[in-house]
């Protein structure tokens, strides 16, 4: 059905071809991707546009012994197709099924884990001076796009891949985009050179020579003198100032030309990169036309890239920020939006089109997101810097130093908080509560609807006495008019009552609490038994709050979109241990391990976190108590 790929079961098969084979390989490759991912949604553009530098890699270098580290994981799937897992594809990204990223405990040909951006040269370097000090004769390769260059571990692994001169090769992907358009100097300069008619026509020629051997040496020398004056000509030579040999750049969705700069380049030792140009979505008009919306487009007709939208019920948090954002910008042109290229998924897009003056796309760097949102704030500004949780875990040091430690009246907007579905345990927002709860000076608060996140966000605009975090997570709110109501400011710290009982009390924060709200109605039809009780603010503690909870109940039960140890659960314990309250205490929250690829519905069940359970556990308890 897909032509040659059929006959391709790993990596010797692909080596077993000539080139006309392997262009009909890649237009393999690249329908069965489209086919697959309109039926179960992943990341496309990304790995349609990498698919002959993975081709190439697999054909000119003996994998699973050579190696290659991928940087974004997204770009992938090739690799998936041609080692092993060409039937298993097809469940990618669901329960029991494939991680939508490279995964070592998946394959041995997936050398390294990678789910978040800009580790791969790091990594790569590793291995390749573990090959060295072990006498292991093997190849070691990093292929990083995507806007993964930006980040700052890039420039880290570049800076300490020259000085040692270890036996590495960077394959630069640049598609000029990540997930977003990218941003930055160095992808500004990447896109002048290649786009430089003066070079281009001069590597041409370069390349005809080199195939001629009586004067490859010659040719090799001029190559070096002639790099070296356009890089300095340009500006440009940041990677020969580093102490790493550049070649390129490469048509790299020209596969004789991705094999022959990989034979050509592949032997030399020590470090160097080979800079690719990649076409985003190449092979799939639809996606080479907008990148950015096919980076991971949902469902599709295959046929004709009609995407099948899903009709959501309520107003996705992600709306609500953005809108809510843009209206506090309109009133004060003091807020800014800050945004490590996530814009459209966090929403900000809004504020880009509509008030490009005050935004910020950073690119990939969370940690200078951060920082530079601490000097917008020590500047007069009012910044909103919007991060995934999973991505503000690199950020960390920051928040601490620069942000909570001279008290920035920064908001930090952690998007995709708690558990976040298909994308798995890289992306999951499990850990944020338990990281930062402990960092003075901090506030630490969680919309438990779409309404509430308005207001928290405007009572973060108003909050002058040091920073704040939000978080809230992936997809639909609960349905709350958040459009047609004014703006409120909520009390500091305060917990609000949704139900009363005087049995047991449901503490939980965030969209938890409603969830929890729908649950104990259901577990207590009659009323007056269960109480539910939301506290948005984790930090502060309302500990009035909870010394009336011991006071009325005989247990408590917490609830929260986050891990059980450090978050909610944790800090309720800690204070009923500290006032000496013999209360029985529960907790539901993310368990003590990594959570994989599934519908965000199947892993709050897992977890016991969905309405479902929390009702199914005060049903227990309320029976034993009979």
């Amino acid at each position: 059905m897909f032509g040659i790929l059929d006959r391709i079961n790993d990596p010797s098969d692909v080596r077993k071809l000539n080139i006309s084979e392997l262009r009909m390989l890649c237009s393999d490759i690249r329908e069965y991707m489209v086919d697959c991912c309109s039926r179960n949604p992943g990341h496309l553009a990304s790995s349609l546009g990498a698919v002959e530098l993975i081709v190439g890699y697999h054909y000119v270098f003996n994998t699973p012994k050579d190696k290659i580290i991928f940087d974004v994981g997204h770009q992938a799937y090739a690799h998936k197709i041609l080692t092993g897992r060409k039937e298993a594809f097809r469940n990618t990204r669901t329960k029991d099924g494939l991680s939508g990223f490279p995964n070592m405990t998946e394959s041995g040909y997936d050398n390294f884990g990678v789910g978040h951006s800009s580790t791969s040269i790091s990594a790569a370097l590793g291995l390749a001076e573990a090959a060295r000090m072990l006498s292991r004769d093997e190849k070691v390769a990093a292929l990083i796009g995507d806007g993964a260059l930006t980040g700052g571990l890039a420039f880290e692994g570049l800076n300490n891949a020259g000085a040692s001169k270890t036996d590495l090769l960077v394959m630069l992907n640049d598609n000029n985009q990540s997930i977003d358009s990218n941003r930055g100097a160095l992808h500004n300069y990447l896109l002048r050179v290649t786009t430089s008619q003066r070079y281009n026509t001069l590597k041409d020629k370069v390349w005809n020579l080199l195939g001629e051997s009586r004067v490859r040496a010659f040719i090799q020398r001029w190559i070096r003198s002639l790099k070296s004056w356009f890089v300095k000509k340009t500006g440009g030579d940041i990677f020969e100032s580093l102490g790493i040999r550049y070649f390129g750049p490469v048509d790299g969705n020209d596969i004789e030309k991705v094999v022959s700069a990989l034979r050509k380049i592949g032997p030399i030792k020590g470090p160097r990169i080979i800079h690719f140009i990649t076409t985003k979505g190449k092979g799939y008009a639809p996606a080479e036309q907008d990148p950015v919306t096919w980076h991971a487009p949902g469902r599709f007709d295959p046929s004709t890239g009609k995407r099948i939208i899903q009709e959501h019920s309520y107003d996705r948090y992600q709306d609500v920020f953005g809108q809510v954002l843009l209206e506090l910008a309109e009133k004060d042109p003091k807020v800014v939006g800050i945004t490590p290229a996530m814009a459209s998924g966090c929403g900000m897009s809004l504020l880009a089109r509509q008030r490009p003056e005050q935004f910020y796309d950073v690119g990939i760097e969370e940690e200078h997101a951060v920082t530079f949102s601490a000097g917008l704030a020590a500047g007069g500004m009012k910044p909103f810097c919007n991060i995934y949780s999973s991505f503000s875990q690199r950020a960390y040091d920051q928040i601490i130093h620069d942000v909570a430690l001279q008290k920035m009246p920064v908001v930090l907007c952690f998007d995709r908080a708690g558990l976040v579905g298909e994308d798995g345990a890289t992306h999951q927002g499990a850990f944020d509560m338990a990281a930062y709860r402990s960092i003075p000076d901090l506030t630490i608060c969680s919309p438990k609807d779409e309404k509430e996140l308005k207001n928290l966000m405007y009572t973060a605009y108003l909050h002058e006495a040091g920073p704040i975090i939000i978080r809230y997570p992936r997809g639909c709110g609960e349905g709350s008019d958040w459009r047609s109501t004014d703006y409120e400011t909520l009390p500091v710290g305060k917990a609000e009552v949704l139900r009363e009982g005087d049995e047991i009390a449901v503490v939980a924060t965030g969209p938890s609490a409603s969830h929890s709200l729908k649950a104990a109605r259901a577990a207590d039809a009659t009323g007056g038994r269960v109480g539910v009780y939301n506290f948005r603010f984790l930090k502060p503690l309302d500990t009035v709050m909870l010394d009336s909870i011991a006071s009325r109940y005989k247990a408590v039960l917490t609830v929260e979109d986050g891990s059980l140890k450090g978050g909610l659960f944790s800090a309720v314990a800690e204070y009923f241990a500290d006032k000496g309250y013999g209360i029985h205490l529960e907790g539901a929250g993310i368990p003590d391990r990594f959570i994989h690829q599934a519908r965000q519905a199947e892993q709050r069940q897992d977890c016991g976190i969905d309405e479902g359970s929390i009702e199914k556990r005060l049903q227990k308890y309320l029976q034993n108590r009979k």
